[in-house]
């Protein structure tokens, strides 16, 4: 017997740690059919048998079933369309009142319901009472106490949610709402009588009541129908004062109420929590930037500049450059292999990738950190923190949670902008996120630091708070133009306790982005290096094409030199830094690997210093800086383009937004090295004149006087809705 059971809850309810613990590895990742939201489903362990299985389907994390987001949308259509044997609700134990909203949704649909109350053991830590049999009684809901962190109640949740599952037992909501509202509701329920299944007819007549569009389009009642339906509405509205969304949003909240009232026990004494207490320091209005800027600064310096360094230069040095790329060399050699298979091997394919997998190390150590501060919960902080300065600027808090996610791979943060409700908001935020630097780019930062730094600590994190002031400038600029003008989106997100996270989850999440790089090397930039190496070993030289000798004579040096004069400005105008930018576009990682081929990666001079060195002699360091700056901000690889297209949905944003990123790194790579130029040795010229000009320029679209727009008009029953 095959179960389908879904798992639903607030985000920061503990719902993929819970996941995790009932799934472990027997998971399934890939996209929602039609849009790009991420789908996630496992095989519940000790229940997958010969002749039984349970399927566990995690849904988007969600505060509702109403169609303000994305996410929203997918949850509900899963529920209605798919209709599980059963749903799972996870809710935070120490926010009962945000939690039990969508808890009433849920019991709507008619599917069984079972009740995981997470964090029990915070609840009791904070001298709470929470009485579960009550609960179950006020809800018509099996309840189970867990620790989702801890592990503890996950063995009986599941047993009873299976249990349910195989039943199939149709359930009533056991909440009832105003007199005029049951009233409208019934009448709405003998409408569409036999339109929908019997179990759900509920929830479409409250929906109805809402006025919500899609369900109205959905079932194509006929104008004659929704008259009808609407004038019971009206007399409901005229009757409570309110408009129909904002009744039932406080008739909801009216039975929240009661239920809290009923079985939950908050301690006589107020003390302030630990979290209360870090967040007095963390999110304080003076010391939380500062805090994370050290926060962030420290991720870096141990990443980048001392415990990554270490590791990564033993990979290039020893592993590659001692043992792997000396032993391929020799071995193929002996076999006779020919020059040019020899040449593909080990200068391309071995040099290559294997300049790309050196920075490897790094990259775990950093998502290490990130891991462990978002689960720990102060990533959640940052955001909250972040909202105050991206409001003031035209962009709402909510952007930063793309960003942060942009910080493992810019694609799945360009997608996550969908999440943010405003139109415009949401197209600044796909056009801003990638500045943040992405796995990808952090070989870049590091082979800059440590080859033309000496492994300088403030490089690293430098490179980091370059995007943040690329995403506050832009939305200061973009804010002011008749594109984007109006409010930013309205902010409104769960702070969830301080905790150490399970070493699983922080090991899960860290190899998950880990290994997506790791695949990448192994696909698409194996393949950019055979071309790189092709194009690089062949060409016309002494009247023939063939093996070249001289690199300068083959194809890659004829096309890089052709485009080379656009980056002269900009101090990097050699052929060969040029197509690293190039093939960068393709993945960011091909800037490595191309100067890994082109500057003869593995290869170790006479005194036993790796060859980067010879990469250093080619840049100065205002212009390796500026090289930094314009791959960190200029337009992202080929696979976030294809994200932002998508999201985009219009060909012009897209190029626009392409355009624009593009633009902005070249303007700012050539300030850098222009002015960078000018303070260091003094040289001024037309470059210097062409910076100031454009610094200028820059600076007066920062602070020209802003004009007022037509404030966008939230409907009253929104708003209410965020207050709630």
């Amino acid at each position: 017997m095959k179960v389908k059971i879904a798992l639903a809850g607030n985000p920061n309810s503990g719902k993929t740690t819970l996941f995790n613990a009932l799934t472990g590895s027997n998971q399934f990742v890939g996209n929602w059919p039609g849009v790009t939201v991420e789908k996630k489903e496992g095989k519940i362990k000790g229940f997958t048998t010969k002749g039984e299985e349970a399927i566990l389907v995690d849904l988007p994390g969600v505060y509702s079933l109403s169609p303000y987001t994305l996410e929203e949308v997918v949850s509900r259509n899963f529920l209605i369309g798919e209709k599980p044997d059963a749903i799972i609700n996870i809710i935070d134990g120490t926010n009962l009142e945000r939690n039990l909203y969508l808890t009433t949704q849920l019991t709507e649909l008619g599917i069984p319901v079972i009740i995981a109350v997470n964090m029990m053991d915070l609840v009791r830590k904070n001298g709470e009472e929470l009485n579960i049999e009550r609960l179950s009684k006020d809800t018509g809901c099996k309840v189970v106490e867990i620790s989702a962190l801890k592990g503890e109640g996950i063995e009986q949740l599941i047993q009873r949610a299976v249990a349910i599952a195989k039943s199939r037992k149709k359930i009533q909501p056991a909440h009832k709402f105003e007199g005029c509202v049951e009233h409208a509701i019934a009448h709405i329920e003998e409408a569409i009588n036999g339109r929908v299944d019997a179990s759900m007819e509920r929830w479409y007549a409250v929906k109805l009541f809402e006025r919500d569009e899609k369900v109205q389009e959905n079932l194509q009642l006929g104008q004659t129908m929704l008259d009808h339906i609407e004038k019971d509405i009206i007399s409901c509205e005229e009757e409570m004062d309110d408009d129909a969304e904002s009744i039932i949003t406080g008739e909801r909240y009216n039975y929240i109420g009661t239920i809290i009232e009923d079985c939950y026990k908050k301690r006589v004494k107020k003390q302030m929590s630990v979290s209360d207490k870090i967040d007095s320091i963390v999110t304080n209005r003076f010391l939380a930037l500062p805090i994370f800027a050290v926060v962030m600064f420290l991720v870096y310096y141990v990443s980048v500049t001392t415990v990554g360094t270490i590791l990564t230069d033993w990979t290039n040095d020893t592993l590659f450059g001692e043992w792997i790329i000396p032993a391929a060399q020799s071995g193929l050699e002996a076999i006779g292999c020919a020059d040019w298979l020899t040449g593909l091997l080990v200068d391309g394919i071995i040099s290559g990738v294997g300049a790309v997998l050196g920075f490897v190390p790094q990259m775990l150590i950093l998502f290490l950190f990130l891991s462990f501060l978002e689960g720990c919960g102060y990533m959640a902080r940052i955001a909250f923190i972040m909202d105050r300065i991206f409001r003031k600027f035209g962009l709402s808090g909510k952007s930063f949670i793309p960003m942060l996610i942009g910080t493992g791979c810019g694609v799945p943060g360009v997608m996550a902008s969908r999440t943010i409700e405003n139109d415009r908001d949401r197209k600044m935020t796909i056009m801003t996120t990638t500045f943040i630097p992405c796995g990808a780019k952090l070989p870049i930062i590091a082979l800059i630091a440590g080859a033309l730094f000496g492994g300088a600590a403030w490089v690293a994190p430098s490179a980091y708070f370059v995007g943040i002031a690329a995403i506050i400038c832009s939305g200061i600029i973009l804010k002011k133009t008749k594109m984007f003008a109006g409010d930013p989106a309205p902010f409104v997100m769960e702070l969830p306790a301080y905790h150490l996270p399970t070493a699983g989850n922080v090991l899960r999440s860290t190899w998950e982005r880990g290994w997506s790089f790791i695949k990448k090397a192994g696909t698409i930039i194996l393949l950019s290096t055979i071309l790189i190496w092709f194009a690089q070993g062949f060409g016309f030289e002494s009247g023939h094409f063939g093996m070249v000798e001289d690199m300068e004579n083959s194809i890659l040096a004829a096309v890089g030199s052709a485009v080379a004069w656009i980056f002269t400005p900009l101090g990097w105008g050699n052929w060969k830094a040029t197509v690293a930018a190039i093939t960068g576009l393709v993945a960011k990682e091909n800037v490595v690997g191309t100067f890994g081929i082109l500057f003869g990666f593995g290869e170790v001079a006479e005194d036993g210093a790796e060859i980067w060195g010879t990469l250093a002699n080619s840049f100065t360091q205002i212009a390796a800086y500026s090289f930094l700056v314009f791959n960190l901000l200029c337009a992202p690889c080929f696979a976030a383009m294809g994200a932002i297209k998508r999201e985009m949905n219009n060909t012009k944003w897209f190029w626009f937004a392409i355009g624009y990123q593009t633009i902005l790194a070249y303007v700012v790579s050539l300030c850098v090295y222009q002015i960078g130029t000018f303070l260091t040795t003094g040289a001024f010229g037309i470059g210097t004149v062409a910076a100031l000009i454009l610094i200028l320029g820059f600076l007066y679209l920062l602070f020209r006087p802003y004009k007022e727009c037509d404030r966008l008009y939230v409907p009253k029953s929104v708003s209410d809705k965020i207050r709630a």
